[in-house]
């Protein structure tokens, strides 16, 4: 029996990379418009990292990290997210000393042991963004128009951005303690998760998905109106600076999120009530770790669930062309100089190819028009011995005699 991929897992095969591309594409070219510079981070880190920076109440922690123990006894863990890793890496290079604040994005795959669903594998891949050391919320804003602008550039429309704030420990601590002593009395109706999170972070009980739950805490008391007045000078700036922008939003005072790292202001970005974009603000992350006390904002994406959603609404992404040019051969002499030829013209950018399994001209042509050749030559005994040879456009049929030399031939079809 064959070996098959893991659950969970999916193979990215030649015929969808160009999709990949695309939207990979596309975000370098947004982030960069954004003063955005790339970074990436190892594809494991001490579990320690997630612990801390995480937050050991989460379900990221608490039931799907991949973790274990490598030949040295170190706790290690795959990927579990992208901002601590990116957290560790600012802070491990000393780019707190560098001019602030620092942009950046990554490209990252992501393992989270988790039921297998439409759009969510247990290795899934992620874009995201980072900004470190600025706590103005003119810089949330920025983050949420990064977002939205992408969303708008790939053509998705009825998207809905919420956001709210969640305080700081400060005010966060007062509101758990109100949280509480409104739990207290159903408690006992509360899932053996939300028990758990009774005690090391009641707050976390609003993000349960569990129907009984939900009905338990309908009518729970709600952060937004315990809010320090710190933190709601933010959230109101946050608004201002959205409604500057022209970017519309909601308040939905019940998004919490799934990480413990989050202060003040957290979003969502929404499709047909499906998260296709979380982030928000982390200011006592990177001191968490070990860093200075700075204040960070980001998101991240998932390119599965993109993807997906560009295909629900019908925007296609066009394939490119997989060659310039088919040279189709006949006989040793042939194939040598469309050997040369290939090669001289892939060093002037031409996607060029031959033959190489010793097909008939017949299959050659049919072969060239089933991978999609835009165009075709012919050489044979005649070509090689005139110097010239018969360019076919396999989309209009149109025909055009060049020499054979690689920059003719470039100017041809190119």
């Amino acid at each position: 029996m064959a070996i098959q991929a893991q659950k969970g897992t999916k193979d990215m095969l030649p015929q969808d990379a160009y999709k990949w591309h695309y939207v990979e594409d596309k975000f370098r070219k947004i982030a960069d418009e954004y003063g955005f510079r790339e970074i990436r981070t190892p594809i494991f880190e001490a579990t320690e990292l997630f612990l801390r920076g995480v937050g050991e109440t989460t379900d990221v922690v608490q039931k799907e990290m991949y973790t274990f123990n490598d030949k040295g006894g170190r706790s290690i863990t795959l990927k579990a997210e992208g901002t601590a890793p990116a957290v560790r890496a600012f802070v491990e290079s000393s780019l707190y000393n560098e001019a602030q604040p620092t942009k950046l994005y990554y490209f990252t795959p992501v393992f989270r042991y988790e039921n297998v669903q439409k759009g969510r594998l247990r290795e899934h891949h992620q874009f995201g963004v980072e900004v470190f050391g600025a706590g103005s919320a003119s810089v949330d804003a920025e983050v949420i128009s990064l977002a939205m602008r992408s969303f708008s550039e790939f053509g998705v429309k009825g998207l809905r951005l919420k956001i709210n704030s969640i305080g700081h420990p400060g005010c966060r601590n007062e509101y758990n303690t109100i949280l509480k002593d409104y739990l207290t009395p159903k408690y006992e109706g509360l899932c053996a998760t939300c028990k758990e999170r009774y005690d090391k972070n009641p707050m976390r009980i609003l993000d349960c998905k569990v129907e009984s739950c939900q009905r338990l805490i309908h009518d729970a008391p709600l952060m937004l109106d315990h809010i320090c007045e710190e933190c709601d000078a933010h959230f109101t700036s946050l608004k201002k600076y959205l409604d500057a922008m022209g970017i519309q939003y909601e308040v939905d005072p019940k998004i919490v999120r799934g990480l413990d790292y989050y202060s003040k202001t957290v979003f969502e970005i929404v499709n047909d009530e499906i998260t296709v974009c979380g982030g928000g603000r982390y200011d006592y992350l990177i001191e968490g770790i070990g860093g200075p006390k700075m204040p960070a904002v980001g998101f991240g994406l998932g390119l599965e669930r993109l993807l997906l959603t560009l295909e629900s609404e019908g925007i296609s992404i066009e394939e490119p062309d997989r060659y310039d040019l088919y040279l189709c051969t006949m006989g040793e002499d042939s194939a040598l100089r469309a050997a040369a030829l290939a090669n001289s013209l892939r060093m002037l950018g031409v996607k060029v190819d031959s033959d190489h399994m010793g097909r008939s001209l017949k299959a050659q042509m049919k072969y060239a028009d089933k991978v999609g050749a835009r165009n075709t030559m012919i050489l044979g005994g005649d070509e090689l011995s005139k110097g010239s040879a018969v360019i076919k456009n396999m989309r209009d049929r149109t025909q055009t005699e060049v020499q054979l030399d690689a920059e003719s031939i470039k100017n041809a079809i190119l």
